[in-house]
């Protein structure tokens, strides 16, 4: 393996962790080799540039209660390895619950925009009130952010990737899919979806994702999405034939604690705990891959 190693202790950004570790198969991608030498090279001069912004989103009062998951889902640290600047117009495919909608917003509530990004209603469901739901929450996403936040609902926006309109192509500098490619391959919509976030991505966007990770040598019938863990390999052949090349991979949401193997999915680790079983209490949230990816030519 070949292991780039970032000091994530930047001046104002003493909340990130001490060590950021990218690890690249080299077998598998030699050819991204130097373009990930220079990801980790770009991500230390992001982090010296917004540090103090990111941390400062981090530690917004209206916060308060999602803090305590921050030691699982470094937030800092994922914010970085993506490149996520407060300037940047940033989709967040399929929010929910509002934890990464509440930091985005105050990230990119100054000078960026964020976006909430839903699911095509006629690909989601055949229920016609189903599919007005969807709908209706894109529509009430500003609001809903305005309300975490305080600041007004004309800083944010939502849309569903129904039918893209001409003027939003191509306009987004990143998407973020937070541990939602499983329902996506489970659904068997993820391909479609991915080409429209694909389409709404600038020339020189990114796609970063966050997801529960299986061992490499699952079984389909388990890394299939109905437990919420994929395979990392598998994940990275299906963008690449979706039109996305790997940018890179960090290890910053790893947990070796997690087994992945759990009878009733990643849902019986916390912070759900779906079996409430003790055994599974105290070990963190779930093994997780971090992925980085653009658009292929």
């Amino acid at each position: 393996m070949n292991k780039l190693i970032l000091a994530a202790a930047a001046s104002g950004f003493a909340f990130a962790a001490p060590l950021m570790a990218q690890h690249m198969d080299h077998a598998a991608h030699a050819a991204h080799a130097d373009q990930g030498d220079a990801h980790v090279k770009d991500t230390a001069m992001f982090m010296k540039m917004h540090g103090e912004q990111v941390s400062a989103a981090i530690n917004h009062p209206t916060r308060a209660e999602d803090k305590a998951r921050d030691q699982f889902r470094k937030p800092a640290e994922t914010l970085a390895f993506f490149h996520v600047g407060p300037h940047m117009k940033v989709g967040e495919y399929a929010p929910g619950g509002g934890w990464y909608s509440r930091l985005l917003g105050h990230y990119l509530g100054g000078e960026g925009k964020l976006v909430g990004l839903y699911a095509n209603p006629l690909t989601a469901t055949a229920d016609p009130a189903r599919q007005q739901r969807i709908r209706d929450t894109a529509a009430g996403f500003p609001a809903e952010v305005a309300g975490y936040t305080g600041l007004p609902a004309e800083k944010f926006a939502g849309m569903t990737l129904e039918a893209i309109p001409a003027d939003q192509k191509g306009t987004f500098d990143r998407i973020l899919v937070m541990r939602a490619m499983h329902n996506l391959l489970r659904s068997g919509t993820a391909d479609t979806e991915l080409r429209a976030m694909r389409e709404l991505l600038k020339d020189d966007g990114l796609l970063g994702i966050e997801q529960h990770r299986a061992k490499a040598d699952a079984p389909w019938s388990y890394a299939n999405g109905t437990k919420g863990y994929l395979r990392q390999q598998d994940v990275i052949d299906f963008m690449r034939v979706n039109g996305f090349e790997l940018v890179g991979t960090s290890e910053i949401l790893a947990n070796p604690k997690d087994t992945a193997d759990h009878k009733e999915g990643v849902w019986e680790m916390p912070p759900v705990l779906a079996t409430k079983r003790e055994d599974l209490k105290g070990l963190g949230e779930s093994d997780r891959m971090t992925l980085l990816f653009k658009k292929a030519k």
